[in-house]
């Protein structure tokens, strides 16, 4: 027994002492240790300060159904394929973020000051302690309540088993409700204010109502509605201060793209939360990864994008068979600024577009990807502010919460999602006819969705759509209990034919797709100076195929090898590593993993 605690504590030292010593790196003068620390409202600063790195932005949806091709692997990728088990299952033993939170917590009664400035350092806490809280109770389902500091000597705590998911969550909202009424509501859009903490309790409550609506195996139908009204309640009071708006000049697609791919969030008004780069002081972003290096845009995602004027794309008679040079025709502008139109170039002053590679779908991803080449300036030196919370996810999770409620009105979507189709000149949503007329595809997509169907069903493209490649997707399948979609085999761009393609839209073949390298006559006829810039892809490479044999979407070879499966409710979360089960045999796996 005695080993088993001193393992399982040595692990979450060690992940502490990592923290601690990059901490220390960083900034030497925040050192701090129990007994000469937290003395002052400056201290309880200092040592919050070290915490910011414990939520950030996310600008990719890897291992989704909005996303083709993606070289790499992750624990989902690996779940999905067969190929995860408590053997080789990573995770569940980085305690030291929390231990760190904790010890702040445990020793904040020595602080001297006043109270309002001492709580705004305790809720900013609090509200950490909740954020790395529910990532475990997403990841694990029930997990060990720690609402102290976790020290060797307490042989009963750290060998305790699971708590209940309830009483994890409760203690999570307890959490969030002390921030919100703490955290003081001024200051920058890069620290932690009121307005934060409202709009992470209604991502998290959101979060919560649906895991406990759609996961009946939970039994916990019957409080979901609490935490759609919390969510809703929540999102409110951020809309109802009134000091954030959708960041709007007119100038349609720009507006949206000025998000993503900006050296200066600092003053936009939907800014509630980002991260700043700075060439200056070195700090900077990876962000020049989304385009053309490790992954794709999927068709199932393209395909959710309405037409210009507020009808779907999926009506257009010819929609499966449409080109790439074809797809961005009188479609949503929000489109070109997630999905490479052809004809972009990496360099506006260069007149070179850049050319696609069919290998990861075609769909070349641009959202994020920052267009002033100086900003671009190699690995880990991007220099773009990101968006960590945004004022347009506040209202998509007031409308999704009014409407699983089934309180929304015409009203409530006037304040929400019109707004955001209005910055990139789409159509209203008109409660009416999305009722009236329910989309089949979006019908098919979501099955469990029963009771105001057409305005939750339009609610969940609006939210793939404006909220795409952000890193919400992953959350949002899970929590919708439709985790089959992880299992989608993906496809790409659409290709008419072997041989010779325009993809960049001047008219003029840019590759070509052949079944194997002995197929190269297709170009023999051009000019020499033609046939040069032409890329040739192989069909015999074994990477990819098209869905139709000589034509179809481009489809991926490893699906055929690999294929794909769910089992529900386990593949809703993780096994925790079997070595871990060892060093505390009270824990007990989470539903069905072995």
């Amino acid at each position: 027994m005695k080993k088993h605690i001193y393992l399982w504590s040595a692990l979450a030292a060690l992940s502490l002492n990592s923290c601690q010593k990059d901490f220390l790196n960083r900034l030497p003068e925040t050192s701090v240790t129990a007994e000469n620390s937290f003395q002052s409202a400056k201290d309880l600063e200092i040592y919050t300060n070290a915490m910011y790195g414990m939520i950030g932005p996310s600008y990719s949806d890897g291992f989704t159904d909005n996303v083709a091709g993606m070289a790499g692997a992750s624990t989902t990728d690996n779940m999905v394929r067969g190929n995860l088990t408590v053997a080789n299952a990573s995770g569940w033993s980085n305690w030291g973020d929390l231990r760190r939170i904790n010890i702040m917590l445990d020793n904040v009664h020595k602080t001297k000051g006043a109270a309002a400035d001492i709580n705004h350092f305790v809720g900013i806490a609090r509200l950490y302690r909740a954020n790395w809280y529910y990532g475990m109770v997403k990841t694990y389902g029930d997990v060990p309540w720690y609402g102290k500091e976790i020290k060797n000597t307490d042989e009963e705590f750290l060998m305790k088993a699971q708590d209940p998911r309830t009483l994890v969550v409760d203690s999570i909202m307890a959490d969030l409700e002390f921030a919100v009424e703490h955290i003081k509501p001024d200051g920058t859009n890069t620290r932690l204010t009121k307005w934060s903490a409202l709009h992470l309790m209604s991502r998290i409550a959101l979060q919560e109502a649906s895991y406990r609506k759609y996961h009946e195996y939970l039994g916990l139908q019957g409080t979901a509605n609490a935490f759609y009204e919390k969510a809703a309640n929540a999102a409110k009071q951020v809309i109802d201060d009134g000091q954030f708006a959708i960041h709007n000049t007119g100038k349609l697609g720009e507006d949206y793209r000025d998000l993503f791919s900006n050296p200066d969030l600092s003053n936009n008004v939907e800014m509630i939360f980002f991260k700043k780069s700075s060439l200056g002081e070195g700090v900077a972003n990876n962000s020049h990864t989304v385009f053309d290096y490790e992954w794709a845009m999927s068709k199932s995602l393209m395909e959710e994008y309405l037409m210009k004027d507020g009808s779907r794309f999926t009506q257009q008679i010819d929609y499966e068979t449409k080109t790439i040079t074809e797809l961005f025709k009188d479609r949503d502008p929000r489109l070109a600024e997630l999905i490479m139109e052809p004809g972009f170039k990496t360099n506006p002053d260069l007149d070179i577009p850049h050319v696609l590679k069919p290998s990861y779908g075609g769909y070349l991803q641009v959202k994020f990807y920052a267009r002033d080449p100086e900003l671009r300036k190699g690995w880990n030196l991007n220099y773009t502010d990101l968006p960590i919370m945004r004022y347009a996810e506040t209202l998509l999770n007031y409308a999704e919460a009014k409407a699983e409620l089934g309180t929304l009105t015409q009203a409530d979507l006037d304040l929400t999602v019109s707004v955001l189709r209005k910055r990139v000149g789409m159509p209203a949503m008109s409660l009416t006819a999305t009722n009236g007329y329910v989309d089949p595809v979006l019908e098919k997509r979501y099955p469990n969705v029963t009771s105001n169907k057409g305005v939750i069903l339009e609610l969940r493209r609006e939210r793939r759509v404006e909220l795409a490649a952000e890193g919400f997707r992953f959350d949002d399948l899970n929590r919708w209990g439709v985790g089959e979609l992880f299992t989608e085999v993906p496809k790409g761009m659409y290709v008419k034919e072997l041989g010779l393609i325009d993809v960049t839209g001047d008219g003029k073949p840019d590759i070509a797709i052949l079944e194997k390298e002995s197929d190269d006559n297709p170009w023999a006829v051009l000019p020499k100076a033609e046939r040069d810039k032409i890329t040739p892809h192989y069909l015999s490479d074994d990477v990819i195929y098209l869905s139709e044999g000589t034509k179809g979407h481009v489809m991926f070879t490893r699906d055929k090898k690999q294929p794909r499966k769910w089992e529900a409710p386990m593949y809703y979360y993780r096994p925790i590593p079997i070595q871990q089960i060892v060093l505390n045999p009270s824990l007990k796996q989470p539903f069905g993993w072995k």
